[in-house]
Order: C-alpha cells, then sequence, then structure tokens
C-alpha cells in the first residue's frame, strides 16, 4: 500500500459531502433520488472508514513488527533517538518516522505515505537492505542511510556525517600531486646562438615559474631541462579542465621554425611523495614515448592525456641506436633461435624490418631465424611474392609453426608494434621469454612491458629506418639487394613517398639502403594495384564528404581487398584540397574498421585514441565492434569535434 491511501481519501469525503448536499436538496422534489443520493453518502463514507481501517491495521502490523525484530523496542522508545529514524512498509512507503526525522528532513510536515525513495536519492529500498548503506544529500546536509529488513518492512537509520565528508573532501583537495617535466626538444635550440638557446630556457622556465605561482604550488629545477613542481589535489582538478594551457603557452616560443614543447608527468591519487614522484616519472616517459609536448596523467594505474598535438621532434643522434644495436646482438648471442613477428594484417613497413633483421640474425648473428606472418591476412603481397621469387630459402613460417618451435631460450623480435593485442600471434609472444621491440608508434598504455631491449622512437619515420639504423651498426655485409628492396619500400610506405614524417636520418637509411643495392623502380612496382582495387579506392574517394576540413567517406561493401582499398583511399582523399585528414569506414570480418590519415595538422592519433583505437600522428587506426556503419560514423564524427575543439 503506497500512496494511494492518503491520494483518495480526501477526494472519497469530499464526494459524500457533495452527495449529501444534494440529498438534502432533493428531498423535497423526489423522495426516490434523495435515498439514492444518501445511498451513494454511506457507500462512499463506509469506503473511506475500510481504508482508513486497513491502513491502520497496515501500519499495526509493520510497526509490532518492527517491534518484534528490535527486541521488543516500542516506537516510543525509537523516538528518543537522537537521529532521523523511518520506518516503512514492504513497498517504500512510510508507515512511522520519529520526530527528528519530522523537524530535520521534512521541514516539520508528516511524511506518512510517502515513499522512502524519495529521501534515499531515489535508490531502491530493497537494495539497501542487505547493502552498507547509501550516502544521500538532503537540503545541504549529507546522510549515511542503513536499512534494517523487518520481514514486512525495514528500518532505516539516518546518520548524519556532513562534518565528516567535509573534511574527507579537504583533505583529498589538498593532498598532493607531483608534476615532473621536461623541455622534450630543448636539442633543436642548441644549434642556435649561446644567446638564443639560453634565452628560449630562461623563457621556459618564466613560463613553468608563473604556472606554479599561479596555483601556489613549489617549483624546482632538478636537472638540465629538468623541473618537478607540486600541486595540490583541487588545483590539478581545474587544470584538466582547462586541457593544460601551459602547452599552448610554450608551444608560443618559436626561434627558426622550432617551436618549444615540454612533456609532463603528473601523479595525483597517492598518499605519500615518494611513490607520487616515482609514478610521476612514470606518466613523463608514457608522455615522451608518445611523441611529446603533452601531459600524461596517472592516477590509480590509467593514464588520461592532454596535447600532443606537435609532432615529435626528430633525434639527430644516432648514439641511442649504436646502444641499442649492441644490446640485440648480445641478446641474440645467448638464445638458440630468432623469430620476428610483427602486427596483424602486415604491411610493408612491417615485413620490410622484419625481413631486414631476419637476413642479420641468420647470416651475421649465424642463428635459426624465421618471420612469423599469416600471408593470406597480409596487405604486403607484393613484397611476400618478390621475396619468394627472388630468396633461395624459405624464410617465412606461420604462427603455428613457429609455437611449435619455442624454447626456453627463443629470442623474439617484435617490429612495428608494441602492443600485444596487435601481434601476428600474441600466443606466441606469451611462449617465449625472451622479446626485443622495435617500433616509432606512439606509446600506448598498454604496451610490452617485459622486453630485454625496448627500442622505441616516435620520431622516427619507419620500423623500416629504425632497422636499417641498427643494421648499419651491426655486421652488415650480407645484406643483399633483396632486403634493401624490403627495408625501402617500408620507408616509402610510411613517409608516403619522402613526404610525411621525413627527417635527416630518414634520408640517410634511404642512401645507406641505395648503397646496399636497393633499386627505387623495384620498390615502385610493390606499390602497384589490381585493376579491381584500384576501382575500390576511387569508389570510396568519389564517396566522401568534407567536415572541418576532414574527408569521411565509408566503403560499400567488404572485398577480399577492402583494408588495402581503404587505406590507400585515405591516402587518396589528402590530395583533396582543403583536407587535412582523412577517414575511411569500412566492414572487415564483421568489425567496423577505421582507417585514418593526415599530414600533420591534425593528430589523427588522438581521435583514434578516443574511439578505442590508436596509431601515429599521420597515421592510425581503430576497430569498432557492436556498431554498424551509420554508428561509426557518428560517433567518429563526435570524436572529431571534440579533438577539434580541445
Amino acid at each position: 500500500m503506497k500512496r494511494k491511501h492518503w491520494m483518495l481519501t480526501p477526494w472519497y469525503i469530499i464526494f459524500a459531502l457533495v452527495m449529501l448536499l444534494m440529498a438534502f436538496s432533493t428531498y423535497s422534489h423526489n423522495i426516490v433520488l434523495c435515498y439514492v443520493e444518501l445511498g451513494i453518502s454511506l457507500a462512499a463514507c463506509s469506503v473511506v472508514f475500510a481504508m482508513s481501517l486497513g491502513f491502520r491495521r497496515y501500519i499495526s502490523k509493520t510497526v509490532q513488527t518492527t517491534a518484534e525484530k528490535l527486541k521488543g523496542i516500542s516506537p516510543d522508545f525509537l523516538e528518543k533517538y537522537k537521529y532521523p529514524i523511518v520506518v516503512c512498509g514492504k513497498k517504500g512507503d512510510i508507515v512511522w518516522c520519529n520526530s527528528r526525522f519530522k523537524k530535520i528532513l521534512c521541514t516539520g510536515r508528516d511524511p506518512q505515505g510517502e515513499d522512502i525513495s524519495a529521501y534515499l536519492s531515489n535508490v531502491d529500498v530493497d537494495l539497501l537492505r542487505e547493502g552498507e548503506g547509501v550516502d544521500v544529500a538532503v537540503d545541504g546536509r549529507e546522510y549515511t542511510v542503513f536499512c534494517v529488513s523487518t520481514g514486512s518492512g525495514a528500518v532505516c537509520h539516518f546518520f548524519d556525517n556532513t562534518y565528516f565528508k567535509t573534511m574527507l573532501r579537504e583533505y583529498q583537495s589538498t593532498l598532493p600531486c607531483v608534476a615532473v617535466i621536461a623541455f622534450d626538444n630543448a636539442d633543436d635550440f642548441i644549434n642556435e646562438t649561446d644567446e638564443v638557446y639560453s634565452e628560449v630556457v630562461l623563457t621556459v622556465e618564466s613560463i613553468l615559474q608563473k604556472w606554479a605561482a599561479e596555483f601556489g604550488a613549489l617549483y624546482k629545477k632538478v636537472g638540465t631541462n629538468r623541473y618537478i613542481i607540486f600541486f595540490r589535489e583541487s588545483d590539478v582538478e581545474k587544470m584538466t579542465e582547462a586541457k593544460f594551457p601551459v602547452l599552448k603557452s610554450i608551444r608560443s616560443i618559436s626561434v627558426n621554425n622550432h617551436t618549444a614543447t615540454i612533456s609532463v608527468g603528473l601523479c595525483r591519487g597517492c598518499k605519500g611523495i615518494r611513490a607520487c614522484e616515482a609514478n610521476a616519472r612514470k606518466a613523463l616517459e608514457m608522455a615522451l614515448g608518445r611523441g611529446g609536448d603533452q601531459v600524461a596523467v596517472i592516477k590509480d594505474n590509467s593514464y588520461e592525456f592532454f596535447g600532443g598535438t606537435a609532432s615529435a621532434s626528430e633525434k639527430v643522434s644516432k648514439v641511442r641506436m649504436r646502444v641499442i644495436a649492441n644490446a640485440i646482438n648480445r641478446a641474440a648471442a645467448d638464445c638458440d633461435k630468432i623469430y620476428i613477428m610483427g602486427h596483424r594484417f602486415s604491411d610493408l613497413d612491417c615485413l620490410g624490418a622484419a625481413v631486414g633483421m631476419q637476413c642479420i640474425a641468420e647470416k651475421s648473428m649465424r642463428k635459426f631465424s624465421k618471420i612469423v606472418i599469416s600471408k593470406d591476412t597480409s596487405m604486403a603481397k607484393p613484397l611476400l611474392n618478390y621475396i619468394d621469387k627472388k630468396s633461395e630459402t624459405n624464410i617465412f613460417v606461420t604462427p603455428e609453426e613457429a609455437i611449435r618451435g619455442v624454447t626456453p631460450r627463443t629470442l623474439l623480435i617484435i617490429v612495428d608494434t608494441h602492443i600485444r593485442s596487435s601481434l601476428e600471434s600474441p600466443e606466441l609472444y606469451d611462449r617465449c621469454k625472451r622479446v626485443v621491440v622495435i617500433d616509432h608508434h606512439r606509446k600506448a598504455v598498454n604496451h610490452i612491458d617485459n622486453a630485454l631491449v625496448f627500442c622505441h622512437e616516435p620520431s622516427a619515420s619507419s620500423a623500416s629506418e629504425m632497422c636499417s639504423e641498427i643494421i648499419s651498426y651491426l655486421d652488415d655485409k650480407p645484406l643483399g639487394y633483396i632486403q634493401a628492396d624490403a627495408l625501402l619500400a617500408g620507408i616509402m610506405l610510411d613517409t608516403k613517398n619522402f613526404v610525411l614524417k621525413t627527417g635527416v636520418r630518414t634520408f640517410e637509411a634511404a642512401a645507406y639502403l641505395r648503397r646496399k643495392g636497393a633499386n627505387t623502380l623495384t620498390v615502385k612496382e610493390m606499390f602497384s594495384d589490381s585493376i579491381e582495387t584500384y576501382r575500390e579506392k576511387v569508389d570510396i574517394v568519389c564517396k566522401a564528404n568534407v567536415y572541418r576540413s576532414c574527408a569521411i567517406s565509408t566503403a560499400a561493401a567488404e572485398t577480399s581487398d577492402i583494408r588495402l582499398a581503404a587505406a590507400q583511399a585515405a591516402d587518396e582523399m589528402l590530395t583533396l584540397q582543403g583536407v587535412a585528414a582523412s577517414f575511411v569506414i569500412f566492414q572487415c570480418n564483421g568489425r567496423i574498421n577505421i582507417s585514418a590519415r593526415s599530414y600533420g595538422k591534425i593528430n589523427v592519433q588522438i581521435i583514434m585514441e578516443k574511439l578505442g583505437g590508436g596509431g601515429h600522428q599521420t597515421m592510425a587506426a581503430a576497430q569498432l565492434d557492436d556498431v554498424n556503419t551509420e554508428q561509426a560514423c557518428s560517433l567518429l564524427l563526435d570524436a572529431v569535434n571534440e579533438a577539434l575543439d580541445e
């Protein structure tokens, strides 16, 4: 019985009074009608009496059951409690409450018949009978409500903990948050005059000092181009809402086409300063691994990223690559066989890097070495056919064959990816205890973290460029024209024929491969398409629509080479006037896929990350489950708007 009784009773009474007045007025005119109206009035009064009697019995039974559950404590005793108490029925209607409940939560009125959920933040009382309570707020006060089941109802106890909640919020708002900051492209300004370099560094430090002073934070320089700032939790909340405008302030510093950027690792949620500082350094490594110019906020081992719009600065020094090459050589010396594996749906860059590393592993390091690949799903079939035709031995194995051949001393070299879920065979990775990673994509949160050697360079154009540099520091005599062609094809693919992300080291790697016998005409033939693929590509491009400088198109149907056609169509749409980024939505194997490309003005990696994908600033992708093409397009538009409005 809910509020129906309290809602209907007044109307029955009013109806009975009206009928009674009508009976008196018609007595002298029509005696029969008078008796009928009197009968209706008596019936209405009977209904009111019966409902009132039933409700009183309902209340009496509920209160009696409650008293029995509370071992004989009477409502009079409950009235003496110094905090609000409510007794409600089976359906959550209030049947009794003490005076404190009326005074504090009801401003003196009687709430009998109302639904108790109105005082429990609309939480069903049935969910609280066996629970640990619920926090509610009423008229600016905060309560924790505990409900005890009584069989025919429940007793709800309201404990006022406004003071403690306020103190907790104040404590949490003053928790220390450590920000470790790196001037990540300071090397770009070293070639300038000493005065210019010093002025740039001083300007960066001045902006950081103003940033700290704005929030009353502690600022400290801890090393060359390294800084640390201690904020409060409440201040970090304001920064995240504002999307860290300090990044834009630093980017305003520009000298001779070089723009200053910083990377920030910020930890929040840790109670100890030491743990907070350690996590902040971990977040800084993540920010630098994603190309810099961003803030990586870590809380409870989960990341949130802000910024990342500038392209990664090219590292001129090759010292690190020489160290990496020596480390890989040492790791290979202590293994019995080597497998090289890339990502699923391997492309020319993935396969080219693997071919180069396999040659050195087999002929220079003199180890059993094979490339793990699924030829049926590879997008680099022209290169596969070229190698099968030119190579004297078979250098490829399937993932199943590789898994059967794994030993405790097997070394797995992963190229062109650093995410387990993207591997050609995650099971092979799980079997191998020794792993080397070589990748140029921006670092993801779920990256492989147990590698003996983790060679990650987001400023590199391609994995093939990185492998070319590594090979040049090893015994590269066995590297022939076949491997050089494969590596050059990988570089040309990811740089769009030396247009995107092409730096000094990219041309140096290409020149090195040319000296090793790479033939540009042979490589160009690897980019040739069939007439069917070309038609699909043209059809996708013709259906494109431009939205906020983004060309968006949808593939009509799923075909055997839809991945290749979609990727090429995305590249082709970048040549359209007024297009800074392109997206192709297509269906493959029952999933919606999005292929994204840009020339760098729009960071497509950030957009794809909002959809659960990732990649690079100029080349990224995402896969969506449980959506159709129209829904995927809507999600993509929302992600584009969110990214461009930041």
